[in-house]
């Protein structure tokens, strides 16, 4: 109790700076309009009974949990489910699924906040993606004896660290927790070491394995081909960072160097970003950039297309022929993105040498020969020339990466018969 009441007044303390960050404008981020009540509790009801509550933060927990969603949906018609996000680029994520799910926004993690959201949604169970652990939301939970579940769990050994030097704390979280699925046996190993007990502890896999490419992706990533140009080489550098950016245009001009008809696409891994990058490519590195929301056609002499869009990642990636996984790039502040997107379209891919978050994912694809891992932009620029030249080569790791990616395919199910007893 005495923790709690500590913590909340940290969290008191803290809570402006937070709520400015989470509500201050930004260029291409969705407003929350009328709906900021609902992260005060304020939550209205919702029309199922019931439900299983998944909470994913943002966009990417979003995407990751899609599978299983669909997969609960199949299996339990009736269920109903409703999806909670922190942020706006979250909910836009989750719109996507239509009457699959409702979607409420998070409280923030005061009790009465959690007690407003409880009252109206009366969940059966609590599913976290990956790691989003607050302590007044587990224990107001556990209170309502509603079991708490994490999926696709993961712990890098950064965060294992943190929470071991902050041991009590660590504690009082996980005594509210009654599974955790883990991605893999070293995530396992790790919750493990910070004080989880064996008995809660699966390691089911990776659900972001049983990513499912919607054949329609590629008939429409062979439409934006023909648009871009069939025949120009083309690179994707995906989920890029600030910091990211200007080592990805200083390849993308050596690359030129050598196939002067290339074409960049970039993805920056945050809208707000997108009309800072589209100044830096022009005015830095005087590219010619095509913004993907432009109503216009792409000029042949464009450079850089800047992907100014969400969700449409697949497509992104199908249509190029070389992938660079972002959030590598910068030193320890990222740790790297997922490498599976690409493997799932069968496509080669690029990652620099900050990938701590994705340790396994990374290593297992790089044993495959599915991607190949740079130093630098000087040997990210080296790397892709090399690919652009010898299409075999980007075959044959594409193939390798989607053959990963089928072969590590079933955590989905895995983690549906570990919760199925939560269910009735």
């Amino acid at each position: 109790m005495l923790l709690q009441i500590i913590y909340t007044l940290l969290l008191a303390l803290a809570s402006p700076l937070l709520l400015f960050g989470l509500y201050k404008h930004k260029p291409g981020k969705p407003t929350f309009g009328k709906r900021w009540k609902e992260h005060f509790g304020l939550t209205p009801v919702i029309k199922g009974e019931n439900p299983i509550w998944i909470h994913a933060a943002s966009v990417g927990e979003s995407i990751a949990i899609t599978p299983l969603i669909k997969a609960l949906k199949e299996q339990y018609p009736q269920q109903a489910i409703v999806v909670t996000t922190t942020t706006s680029t979250g909910a836009e994520q989750i719109a996507k699924l239509g009457d699959l799910v409702e979607h409420r926004y998070m409280p923030i993690d005061f009790t009465w906040c959690v007690r407003g959201f409880l009252k109206a949604v009366q969940p059966k169970l609590m599913l976290i993606v990956e790691k989003e652990l607050w302590l007044n939301t587990l224990t107001a939970v556990s209170n309502h004896r509603i079991p708490i579940v994490i999926t696709n769990a993961r712990l890098s050994e950064r965060s294992a660290k943190r929470y071991r030097s902050v041991a009590f704390f660590t504690k009082a979280l996980l005594s509210r927790i009654d599974k955790i699925l883990c991605l893999h046996t070293d995530d396992a190993a790790r919750f493990l070491n910070i004080g989880a007990s064996s008995e809660k502890i699966t390691v089911t896999g990776s659900i972001k394995y049983d990513l499912t490419v919607d054949p329609i992706i590629f008939e429409q990533a062979k439409q934006l081909r023909t648009r871009l140009g069939d025949k120009r080489p083309i690179l994707i550098a995906a989920s890029t960072h600030k910091g990211e950016d200007e080592q990805v245009f200083s390849a993308f001009n050596t690359i030129l160097q050598h196939n002067i008809d290339a074409l960049l696409i970039i993805v920056p891994r945050h809208p707000e970003r997108f009309n800072e990058v589209e100044l830096m490519a022009e005015k830095n590195f005087q590219f010619t950039v095509h913004r993907r929301t432009s109503k216009a056609e792409i000029n042949p002499i464009t450079q850089v297309y800047l992907a100014d869009t969400m969700g449409e990642m697949l497509l992104l990636l199908a249509s190029s022929d070389v992938t660079f996984m972002g959030g590598s790039l910068i030193g320890d502040k990222v740790g790297g993105h997922n490498l599976l997107e690409p493997a799932a379209v069968g496509k080669p891919a690029i990652t620099g040498p900050s990938y701590y978050n994705f340790i396994d994912i990374t290593e297992q694809l790089h044993q495959a020969d599915a991607i190949e891992i740079c130093q630098d932009s000087s040997m990210l620029a080296e790397q892709v020339v090399t690919l652009f030249s010898n299409p075999k080569r980007q075959h044959l790791m594409g193939e390798n990466g989607r053959q990963v990616v089928q072969q590590n395919q079933g955590a989905v199910q895995r983690t549906i018969d570990s919760i199925t007893d939560y269910l009735h």
